[in-house]
């Protein structure tokens, strides 16, 4: 059974490691809700209890796999959904954090979850039309009304973290941060320590990249998110990135486990208050990162992986351009 952790100071509780459910019902190919359902099940019974959807998953398709599959189960499980964006025919149209419009996709979230509360709402991508203390304080009403447990942020700026736990406390933010991907440590991750902010990495396996079973963007299918939006899995950009990966197989053979578990078990060993979800529809793959809870990595190996990622760097941006000016608002 995986130990608990806690994120932030407002008594928020959860395994060290979640369940990324986006893959389920979007971005990663065709659906498969047997088998997603019983990856659920068999996540709760390794004492993984942190599921992470949003309605932007699908849109709104997760939400209602979550919904039918933990019938029954919900005190079983914390579940942290999303608001922020909106839509329209090709996905994604922009944000809207009104506080009228939070107030809404709060409950139609609830619906679709068939709960009555929701443990941790995050605001998914910070709204730059709407000052983050109005966004804080509509949270706020909502957990004195019981709607919503805990607040959470993604991808928003030191300053705006700032501002929003001033109004309401914040208990974790969520942002991609692995191996390859280590922007948030020179300003975001000294504030979350400061102010007492749990972190929970989305994305720990680089979209898979990091597990040594990743392929070339053009060698997806044309429904696979990566085909399109991963500019590291690019041309040169995969060559030049594969460096990472290699060195986590490497070390990964030493201790008899694979890349992926390496990847996770560095990022647990970051601190107590992190908390990565990798993702995944498969009891298989759900199985083996769960198993990086076991892997303990010697100081000599963090050390191995943290100089390679300092020599060998990162080749292209993370996201499209679309995308990337959504975050660290």
């Amino acid at each position: 059974m995986l130990e608990k952790r806690k994120l932030g100071t407002q008594g928020l509780e959860v395994s060290a490691m979640g369940l990324g459910c986006m893959g389920m019902s979007y971005a990663y190919g065709a659906a498969d809700d047997a088998e997603s359902a019983a990856t659920i099940d068999r996540a709760i019974e390794l004492g993984c209890n942190f599921l992470d959807t949003a309605e932007a998953y699908g849109p709104f398709k997760n939400e209602e796999l979550l919904g039918r599959v933990l019938k029954g189960k919900r005190d079983k499980v914390v579940i942290a959904t999303k608001f922020g964006f909106t839509f329209g025919s090709n996905g994604i149209s922009g944000t809207d954090s009104r506080p009228e419009h939070i107030r809404e996709v709060v409950d139609a979230a609830l619906k679709r979850l068939q709960t009555d509360r929701i443990d941790l709402l995050y605001q998914h991508r910070v709204d730059p039309n709407v000052p983050i203390e109005d966004v804080a304080g509509a949270v706020k009403e909502l957990i004195a009304g019981g709607k919503v447990l805990y607040f959470g942020l993604s991808e928003a700026s030191e300053e705006t973290i700032r501002r929003a736990h001033a109004v309401q406390p914040v208990s974790a933010l969520q942002s991609e941060y692995s191996l390859w991907e280590r922007g948030i440590e020179d300003r975001i991750m000294p504030t979350l320590f400061d102010l007492g902010i749990g972190l929970v990495p989305f994305s720990p396996l680089g979209r898979g990249f990091l597990t040594g079973k990743a392929k070339r963007a053009e060698d997806y299918p044309a429904d696979d998110y990566r085909s399109r939006n991963d500019p590291r899995i690019q041309g040169a950009n995969f060559d030049a990135n594969i460096q990472i990966a290699d060195l986590a197989r490497e070390i990964g053979s030493e201790h008899g486990a694979t890349p992926g578990q390496v990847a996770l078990a560095w990022l647990l060993g970051v601190g107590p208050h992190v908390v990565p979800i990798p993702g995944t529809k498969r009891r298989t793959y759900l199985e083996e990162n769960l198993g990086a809870a076991n892997l303990e990595l010697t100081a000599e190996d963090v050390k191995r992986l943290d100089d390679a990622a300092k020599s060998a760097g990162v080749s292209g941006e993370r996201y499209t351009e679309r995308m990337m000016s959504f975050i660290d608002i």
